[in-house]
């Protein structure tokens, strides 16, 4: 019997009608009878591989092909030969080594694993997502290639439009899509713990843009993943604190990016005068070079949203296994280090606490709060900027819980930290998170967390607590906010 091999002549009409139903039948029970003789036997993985493999890597590329789009049978030979691709190369380290190294070097239009990616069939995706978790298990050299090579990126980005797919995926009707999402999201995973989150997410970066799809899907699973892991123990602390501290020296510099960019797109669309900002704010020299556009607004505040709760997780769990430790062990000392190194960041002289001021000035001017279903604005909405009215009038979902996060992460930077607090006091923040605690249906919480962030701010700090007592209530509560002057 001859194992069709699917040459590059193959492509052709003529060829493609040449396979014969008998051949197809071949093929497949081939295909599984060698699966599930190699099936952990290393000396048999070998010889498969050395056989096989380049004549299956050039069947995949056959059958995923435009041609066979939407051939059952094909899309059934291109699942049994991953899953027997999977099955040669399991457990054994000098072929998974091979293959990785040959697949992420292979010729843009010949790299298989992203054509299989590209698959409708969900349990091809999830044979392909097998083989490629299986590839990278515990192995920092191939994550490396993953998230840091071009192919590696193209990969990647198709993984992220699965994970987009399939994450509203009904378990009870659409069982294989709910484990495809969790291969998909366990390879994520391997990624955040082997600390190149913040190489895949630069390498998903495009020009001109300041935050792309597939990276906020990125920041979606990196968040998922904080807030799903569970508390340190004393087996996870070494592991948990290794992975907070990669992401402290990335969260930072990308909050600073994404909040620069919105403030400055949200200055240039006020037709009320100069800027209210503290002058090295509204100033910093990183802003030169963005380019100023409405559009992309919303989607950087999706993004400053997820950075934000990152953030807070990050600050919270150091707080907490600090509090928790021993005071003199060098793991409560490293721990607290990721809290200290929140308060110390500066971008241009702007510490990450004064940065938050300055967006949250902006936003409370900028976009109005919805009370109980109704634009608490109605007339300044009407009579403000296209940027306003643009926002009232789709209530883009990106803008949402973006306040309510800002003045979260404020309140536990500054909590028993009085240089912190007097920082805030000297830039303007007492008065802006006053200003905040107010009823806001985009911001569920959003007075709760005010009030807490007003607590912090003011506890044990005599000149806070001074600046409260010189203001005074003016006029009377409005659907807008709350007038106060000194």
């Amino acid at each position: 019997m001859t194992f069709w091999d699917g040459d590059s002549d193959s492509s052709d009409d003529g060829e493609e009608s040449s396979i014969k139903e008998k051949e197809k039948q071949r093929l497949f029970s081939l295909a599984r009878f060698t699966g599930e003789l190699v099936k952990d036997v290393p000396a048999n993985q070998i010889k498969a591989f050395k056989t096989f493999e380049p004549i299956v890597r050039r069947l995949l590329h056959y059958f995923t092909s435009m041609t066979f789009m939407d051939d059952e049978e094909a899309t059934s030979a291109a699942r049994i030969l991953t899953q027997m691709l999977s099955n040669i190369t399991t457990g054994n380290e000098t072929l998974i080594e091979s293959l990785w190294e040959t697949y992420l070097n292979l010729q843009e239009d010949q790299v298989v694993l992203i054509r299989l990616l590209a698959s409708q069939d969900t349990r091809t995706l999830l044979a392909v997502l097998t083989l490629i978790s299986s590839c990278i298990h515990e192995s920092r050299a191939r994550i490396k290639m993953l998230t840091r090579t071009a192919t590696g990126a193209r990969i990647c980005m198709a993984l992220l439009d699965n994970m987009v797919k399939l994450y509203n995926a009904d378990e009870a009707t659409n069982a294989i899509g709910a484990k495809v999402f969790d291969a998909g999201y366990s390879i994520f995973v391997q990624i955040i713990e082997a600390g190149f989150i913040s190489d895949l997410y630069a390498k998903l970066a495009i020009p001109e843009e300041i935050v792309t799809s597939h990276q906020t899907t990125l920041l979606k699973l990196l968040n998922s993943y904080l807030q799903s892991t569970p508390a340190a123990t004393s087996g996870t602390r070494t592991s948990l604190m290794r992975i907070h501290s990669r992401l402290s020296l990335m969260m930072p510099k990308l909050f600073f990016s994404l909040s620069f960019h919105a403030q400055t797109v949200m200055r240039s669309n006020r037709d009320d005068g100069p800027s209210d900002f503290a002058p090295d704010i509204a100033s910093s020299p990183l802003e030169s070079n963005i380019p100023v556009e409405f559009v992309s607004l919303h989607k950087v505040c999706e993004a400053l949203v997820l950075v934000t709760q990152c953030i807070v997780k990050l600050v919270l769990d150091a707080q907490n296994n600090h509090g928790s430790s021993n005071s003199g062990s060098t793991s409560s000392k490293n721990e607290l280090d990721v809290v200290t190194f929140f308060h110390q960041v500066h971008v241009e002289g702007i510490s990450l606490t004064e940065c938050i001021v300055g967006l949250l000035r902006l936003l409370h001017r900028f976009l109005p709060r919805i009370n109980f279903g109704k634009s608490s604005s109605g007339r300044a909405v009407e009579q403000g900027t296209p940027a306003q009215r643009s926002i009232s009038a789709l209530d883009t979902p990106g803008f949402n819980f973006l306040k309510r996060d800002l003045v979260r992460l404020l309140g536990i930077l500054c909590y028993e930290d009085q240089a912190v607090q007097d920082r805030l006091r000297k830039c303007g923040g007492i008065e802006v998170v006053m200003n905040l605690c107010v009823v806001d249906e985009r911001n569920p919480n959003l007075r709760e967390d005010a009030i807490f962030a007003l607590h912090s701010l003011l506890k044990d700090n005599a000149a806070n607590q001074a600046v409260v007592e010189e203001l005074k209530p003016m006029g009377q509560w409005d659907e807008s906010e709350i007038h106060l002057v000194r």
